[in-house]
C-alpha cells in the first residue's frame, strides 16, 4: 500500500508540474495565436483518457465524483455553436431544445487526416462521419428520450477523433427554457433545471457558462443557477457569443464582472452561414483585430483557439487537483465493499451447514435475550429505549402498583358510602346466634372478597400489557439475529408469538389464582400489620367519645384523613364500635396485601422470563422449524433474494472499483513516460 501511495504521489507531482508548464505554454501560445490544439495534448491525453474510462465504468454510481467541464446556457445563447467550433463538426439545430439528453463530447486530437466519429449509448457503439453526425445524434436522442420533445437524463457519448481539436471532455446539457413550446412538457423548465443542478453541483465540476452578448448577464438563468452552487465563481468560466451583434459596452461588461465569474471571460465569434471552420477562425481573428470596439479586448480573452487552450489548462488543473482524492475514494470504497462482502452470510450448501448456522443464531439470540430480559444490559440497543426491557417493566410495575393503591376506598370521594356505612352493612349481614362483642370472621372475609373483586382486573391487565411489550422485544431480537436468513424469519416470528401467547395465558391464570387465594384466606406474618392496626385503633377511644357525647364535634381524623361521623349516632354503639374495628383491620391488612401482590407479580414475571430464555424459547423455535410445518433448515439453503442481490451488487461494485484502480495505475505509468520524454 505504501509503495502504491508513493508511486501515486510521484506521478501526481509530475501532473501538477506538467500543468504549471502547460499554463506557461498557454501564455506563449496566446501571443503567437497558435491553433486550438496544444503541444501538450500528448501529456494531457492519459489523464483525460483515465477520467473518461472511469466515467464509462460508471464510477460515479459509487458516489465518486469526476472532474467534468459542464456546458450550460440559456436557450439560443449559442451553446451548440461554441461546441461545434471546438469540435469542428455540426451538431443538431432547430426550433426548441436541440440537446434533449446530456451529450458527453470527448474530443481527441490525432494525426490521421480522416476524422473518426463514434456514438455510444445504451450499450451500443455506432460509427458515423462529419456529414451524418447530426442525424445520428438525433436518432440516438430519439431512442433515448423518445421522438417527442421530452428530455432524459440518460447520457449520450460522442467521441470525436480529429486532427487539430483540443483534448477535451465536456458535457453539453439541454438549454434552459421557461416557456414550453413545440410539444415540450409543461414542466420542461423544472426537468432541465434538475438535470443541470445535478451536474453543476459537485465541487469537481467546472461550469462553462455560455452567454449571449445581446443580453444582460445578470438576467441569464444559467448564471443564476451556477451562482447557486458556485457563489464565489471559482469554478465558472464564461463564454460570450454573438459579440458582433452587440459590441457596444462589451468590454465594460466583461471587465466589470457583475456576475462574479472567477475563471474569467472568453469572447468568441461563431461560424456564420456556410463558412468552413477555417474561414470562421480567420473571420474571428480579423474581427477582434480590426473592430473599433472589439479590438480593445485583451487578446488573451478572445477567440475559439484561446477558449480551447483555456479549457485544456482548466481541465488539467482540475484533474490534477481531484485525482488524489479520487484514488483515495476508490481505495476506501474498495476496502469497505470487500469488508461488507465478507460480512454477508456464508452461502449454505448442505443441511449440516444450515443446522450449525441455525444453532448459532439461536445461541446468539439467547445471549441477547439474557442481556435484555434478565441482566438489564442494553449495549446492543443503546439508543432504542423500547429495548431497555428491565427499565420499561419497572415502569409498568410502578404504574400497576399506583393504580392498585388508588383503587382503595377513598373516604374523600363523595361518590363513596359515608364512613363505616359499608362496614355496618356487612356486619348486619354477618349476624349470628353467638356471644356479642366478638367481630365475626365471616364479616372480615366478606369485606375482603368485596374489595379484592374491585381490583382483580388490574393485575391481569398488567401481565397482559407486559407480555405484549415483551413480544415486541423478543421479535425484534430474533429478526435482528436472523436478518441474513429472511427465509426462516417468518417461522421465527410465529414461534415467538406462539410462545408469548402461552406465557401470557400462564401469567393471567397465575394472577387469577393469586386473587382467588386472597379472597379465601386472610393471613400475613408481616409485623407491620399489627403495628399499623394498633396505631389506627388508638383513635377508637376518641371515636367512641364522639359517638356517646352528641355535644362533641362530628369529625375525627383517622389515617391522615378527616372523617365525618355524625351519621353513625343513629346506629347501636356496639355495632359502630365493631364497624370501626373492622375498618381498621382491613386498612392495615389491605396495605400488606397490595405490597405482597405487587412483589409476587414482579417475581413471577422474572421467573417466567428466565424460563423463557433458558428453555422455552429454544424448544418453541426448534419445534416450529422442524415440526409439523418443518423444512426450516432446508429453507436456509435457499439464499434470500435480498442477500443474493446485495452479494451481486457488492461483487459488481468491487469489480468496477478494481478496474478503476487498474485504470488509474495505467494512467500513472503513461504520465510518467510522457513526462520523462
Amino acid at each position: 500500500m505504501d509503495a502504491d501511495q508513493n508511486e501515486s504521489s510521484i506521478s501526481l507531482k509530475m501532473i501538477t508540474e506538467m500543468n504549471g508548464a502547460l499554463e506557461a505554454e498557454g501564455q506563449i501560445l496566446v501571443v503567437h495565436s497558435s491553433p486550438i490544439v496544444s503541444s501538450y495534448n500528448d501529456k494531457i491525453r492519459p489523464l483525460l483518457d483515465c477520467i473518461d474510462k472511469l466515467r464509462n465504468l460508471q464510477i460515479m454510481q459509487e458516489g465518486i465524483q469526476l472532474p467534468t467541464i459542464v456546458v450550460v446556457g440559456d436557450q439560443s445563447s449559442g451553446k451548440s455553436s461554441v461546441l461545434e467550433s471546438l469540435a469542428g463538426i455540426s451538431l443538431p439545430r432547430g426550433q426548441g431544445i436541440c440537446t434533449r439528453v446530456p451529450l458527453i463530447m470527448r474530443l481527441q486530437s490525432h494525426p490521421n487526416p480522416h476524422p473518426e466519429l463514434l456514438l455510444e449509448y445504451k450499450g451500443k457503439a455506432v460509427k458515423t462521419d462529419e456529414a451524418r453526425v447530426s442525424d445520428a445524434i438525433i436518432l440516438a436522442t430519439d431512442e433515448i428520450a423518445g421522438k417527442s420533445k421530452g428530455i432524459s437524463n440518460t447520457p449520450l457519448t460522442l467521441i470525436v477523433k480529429k486532427n487539430g481539436v483540443p483534448d477535451l471532455t465536456m458535457i453539453d446539457l439541454p438549454g434552459i427554457t421557461r416557456v414550453p413550446v413545440h410539444e415540450q412538457p409543461e414542466d420542461i423548465y423544472e426537468q432541465v433545471s434538475a438535470i443541470i443542478m445535478e451536474y453543476i453541483t459537485p465541487e469537481e465540476s467546472i461550469i462553462l457558462n455560455v452567454l449571449s452578448a445581446t443580453v444582460d448577464f445578470t438576467t441569464c438563468e444559467s448564471i443564476r443557477m451556477s451562482k447557486r452552487v458556485d457563489k464565489t465563481g471559482k469554478r465558472t468560466l464564461a463564454v460570450v457569443t454573438k459579440v458582433d451583434k452587440a459590441p457596444e459596452g462589451l468590454l465594460e461588461k466583461i471587465t466589470a464582472d457583475d456576475v462574479n465569474v472567477g475563471l474569467g471571460y472568453i469572447c468568441v465569434r461563431n461560424r456564420i452561414g456556410n463558412e468552413s471552420y477555417e474561414e470562421a477562425r480567420a473571420e474571428e481573428a480579423i474581427l477582434f483585430n480590426s473592430h473599433p470596439l472589439l479590438s480593445s479586448i485583451c487578446k488573451c480573452m478572445v477567440g475559439i483557439p484561446i477558449l480551447g487552450q483555456k479549457l485544456v489548462q482548466i481541465q488539467a488543473t482540475i484533474i490534477s487537483k481531484c485525482l488524489p482524492d479520487i484514488i483515495r475514494k476508490i481505495n476506501d470504497k474498495l476496502v469497505t465493499n470487500m469488508a461488507a462482502l465478507e460480512k454477508l452470510p456464508q452461502k449454505l450448501t448442505s443441511v449440516a451447514e444450515a443446522a450449525v448456522t441455525f444453532m448459532r443464531i439461536i445461541s446468539s439470540a439467547k445471549e441477547s435475550l439474557r442481556k435484555t430480559f434478565i441482566r438489564g444490559e442494553f449495549d446492543e440497543y443503546p439508543d432504542e429505549k423500547e429495548m431497555h426491557c428491565t427499565s420499561r417493566l419497572v415502569e409498568m410495575l410502578n404504574q400497576c402498583s399506583k393504580k392498585l393503591h388508588s383503587l382503595t376506598i377513598n373516604q374523600n370521594d363523595l361518590s363513596m358510602p359515608a364512613f363505616l356505612v359499608e362496614e355496618i352493612d356487612i356486619l348486619e349481614e354477618a349476624k349470628g346466634i353467638k356471644l356479642p362483642n366478638f367481630l365475626p370472621h365471616t364479616a372480615f372475609l366478606a369485606y375482603l372478597q368485596k374489595i379484592v373483586s374491585t381490583v382483580s382486573s388490574t393485575p391481569a391487565e398488567f401481565v397482559d400489557k407486559a407480555w405484549d411489550y415483551l413480544e415486541g422485544v423478543l421479535v425484534t431480537v430474533l429478526m435482528k439475529h436472523g436478518e441474513n436468513y429472511p427465509q426462516i424469519q417468518r417461522s421465527m416470528r410465529r414461534a415467538a408469538q406462539d410462545l408469548i401467547a402461552k406465557k401470557k395465558m400462564q401469567s393471567v391464570d397465575w394472577v387469577m389464582q393469586i386473587m382467588e387465594m386472597e379472597k379465601l384466606n386472610d393471613y400475613t406474618c408481616n409485623p407491620d400489620y399489627v403495628s399499623t392496626y394498633g396505631n389506627l385503633m388508638a383513635k377508637q377511644s376518641e371515636f367512641m367519645v364522639i359517638m356517646k357525647d352528641h355535644s362533641k364535634p362530628t369529625t375525627i381524623t383517622v389515617g391522615g384523613f378527616g372523617k365525618s361521623v355524625g351519621h353513625l349516632r343513629n346506629h347501636p354503639l356496639e355495632l359502630v364500635q365493631q364497624a370501626f374495628d373492622l375498618r381498621m383491620r382491613m386498612t392495615a391488612y389491605w396495605k400488606i396485601m397490595l405490597m405482597r401482590l405487587v412483589d409476587f407479580m414482579a417475581l413471577h414475571l422474572m421467573f417466567s422470563l428466565r424460563n423463557l430464555v433458558n428453555k422455552d424459547f429454544e424448544i418453541e423455535i426448534v419445534n416450529e422449524l422442524m415440526g409439523y410445518y418443518g423444512n426450516g433448515i432446508e429453507r436456509m439453503l435457499e439464499e434470500s433474494p435480498m442477500v443474493a442481490e446485495k452479494r451481486s451488487r457488492l461483487n459488481r461494485s468491487i469489480k468496477l472499483l478494481k478496474e478503476s484502480k487498474e485504470t488509474v495505475a495505467k494512467m500513472m505509468d503513461e504520465v510518467d513516460t510522457a513526462y520523462a520524454v
